[in-house]
């Protein structure tokens, strides 16, 4: 096995020195020496690097031993940052400023060591696997480095978000947004309200194609996951220093809730008894009474969810409420008048400071969609900018932590390219080019303002992706790109190297493929991953940049 160039990395790190002409070939004898702190690299070596390579990588407790992998910590080092030494008498040294730099250093190790490390099991009956004596000293640009994934439209069994959970790590991102209740399914157990699931996690048909189309798939659709479930995947993460966020939406997106417990929608408007779990795309109008019994029920829901996620953050959604419902409502009106909110978009807000109030006094911090701006926003409450820059420049102005994730530049369900090939092609289209050149700190931005930028986020929303290998295909060489926008210390948009970064695509996606990810390739989709003759929405010209 050929090792690639370390300019082959992506994504690219802060400073190299070398390559040298010798290097370290890892075989059998290799041992590892791993200091306290680095335990979760030391198991993800044995687990991932050496089942790829057959190597057992066995314990040593010798320091100075040759022919060895060292992890060690130095906490003069930012927390994710690393010093990764290939020496010339065979030993490789991983040094993080904490745990998690340790384990960004390995994740660099392992494409170092060639494609063949990123397969299941060897493909040698006496693997050797080398490496060229080198220094790579790296840290990342920004601290969230995330992908959202949307399991309610179409449900991800569990195996497939733990598979993206190695992907997240094999490209340094560090937030999975869990993206888990919409109006077409609730995809979380909460023991208190059975219902939620049993009812709420399934659709007896599903929209083919955009909201547009005449296409139905008749199957019923659903899934969810358990509490054991979730705190799998929570464990798996967080071996991976990966943060799960999970999105409870309210009070919009509600009516996979409101079908299982009718009450909770606005009842005086609405027969809800009549709502099942909605089939199609687009905004619904059913949203959550104004009620303080909507407020206990979430409030139980969310008592849950901080048991099963340890992240200090929690999505609430906060997006796309249409307040027709409210407006008609005699109860929400009478709500509004006894609250002094003033109108319909008080209310919202009402909403929104209660939650934010509730998980504060828990030690939790709430996050939203942009929309939670309007009416005014809690001090504390952070803010997912998906519209556009405007609200998260807003937010940041005010001082609000931001997640820069506008949609017209980090969409990834948004089409790749022009033409008819392209499945279900929804939106502008966004090019490999295109997220490579995404700036997530909107030019302007007074320092001040900007510290408040925590990172950055790709969203993946699954209206048109049916099943793991649609999503991989959305996703897929895109989030490379991303990866490192959010890694690394890049020049301004204009003066980046697409060129130099699609020349080291050239060796990842031998890793893409190492991985079985089903990428759309960059000669366009084979014809297998194409949907003819189904709707999507894709709109023409430059996406405005707003």
């Amino acid at each position: 096995m050929t090792p690639p160039h370390p300019m082959d990395l992506i994504p690219a790190p802060v400073r190299i020195e070398g390559p040298y002409r010798c290097g370290f070939l890892l075989d059998r004898r290799t041992t590892l020496n791993a200091a306290p702190g680095t335990e979760t690299t030391e198991r993800w070596l044995r687990a991932t690097l050496g089942a790829a390579l057959a190597l057992p990588l066995r314990d040593t407790a010798d320091e100075k031993a040759t022919n060895s992998i060292r992890l060690r910590i130095d906490d003069t080092l930012a927390p994710e940052a690393y010093r990764l030494h290939v020496l010339f008498n065979q030993v490789v040294e991983i040094i993080g400023g904490g745990p998690a730099g340790v384990f960004w250093g390995a994740q660099t190790l392992r494409q170092l060591l060639g494609p063949d490390a990123f397969r299941a099991a060897p493909l040698k009956e006496k693997p050797v696997a080398g490496v060229i004596a080198q220094t790579i000293e790296d840290a990342p640009r920004f601290g969230w480095r995330g992908l959202l994934l949307d399991v309610s439209r179409h449900f991800l069994p569990k195996d497939d978000v733990l598979r993206y959970l190695d992907l997240l790590a094999a490209h340094k991102l560090n937030v999975l947004h869990l993206h888990l209740t919409d109006d077409q399914g609730w995809r979380i157990e909460i023991e208190r309200y059975p219902r939620l699931t049993e009812v709420g996690a399934w659709r007896a048909r599903t929209k083919w194609g955009h909201r547009a189309s005449p296409l139905w798939t008749e199957t019923p659709h659903g899934g969810f996951y358990t509490q054991d479930d979730i705190r799998e995947i929570v464990a798996y993460a967080a071996e991976r220093h990966i943060t799960v966020v999970p999105e409870i939406d309210l009070p919009g997106h509600a009516q996979a809730a409101i079908a299982a417990y009718p009450e909770l929608g606005n009842t005086d408007v609405v027969d809800t008894t009549a709502l099942t779990v909605w089939d199609t795309w687009g905004v619904n109008p059913n949203v959550l009474a104004p009620t303080e019994a909507v407020l206990r029920f979430y409030e139980g829901v969310l008592e849950e969810v901080l048991g099963l996620f340890p992240s200090t953050f929690v999505h609430i959604g906060g997006d796309e409420c249409p307040k027709d419902q409210w407006k008609a409502s005699p109860a929400a009106q009478a709500r509004i008048r006894e609250l002094g909110v003033g109108d319909e978009d008080g209310l919202q807000s009402w909403f929104i400071r209660h939650f934010d109030r509730w998980l504060a006094d828990r030690g939790r911090r709430l996050i939203g969609w942009d929309e939670i701006l309007e009416g005014g926003l809690a001090d504390g409450a952070a803010v997912s900018s998906w519209r556009g820059y405007a609200g998260g420049i807003a937010a940041a102005q005010a001082g609000h932590d931001v997640v820069m994730c506008p949609e017209q530049h980090v969409y990834l369900d948004h089409r790749q390219a022009p033409g008819d090939d392209e499945p279900m092609p929804i939106g502008y289209v966004r090019t490999l080019a295109d997220v490579y050149r995404f700036e997530p700190v909107p030019p302007g931005l007074a320092p001040e303002a900007a510290a408040h930028i925590l990172g950055t986020q790709a969203n993946v929303w699954t209206e048109a992706m049916e099943n793991r290998s649609r999503v991989d295909y959305q996703v897929f060489p895109r989030l490379a790109a991303f990866a490192e926008v959010a890694w690394s210390a890049l020049p301004a948009p204009e003066a980046r190297d697409h060129a130099d970064f699609e020349r080291r695509m050239r060796t990842h996606y031998r890793r893409l493929d190492a991985l079985g990810v089903d990428y759309r390739p960059p000669a366009g989709p084979h014809p297998w991953q194409q949907r003819p003759g189904v709707l999507g929405r894709p709109l023409e010209g430059t996406p405005p940049n707003v």
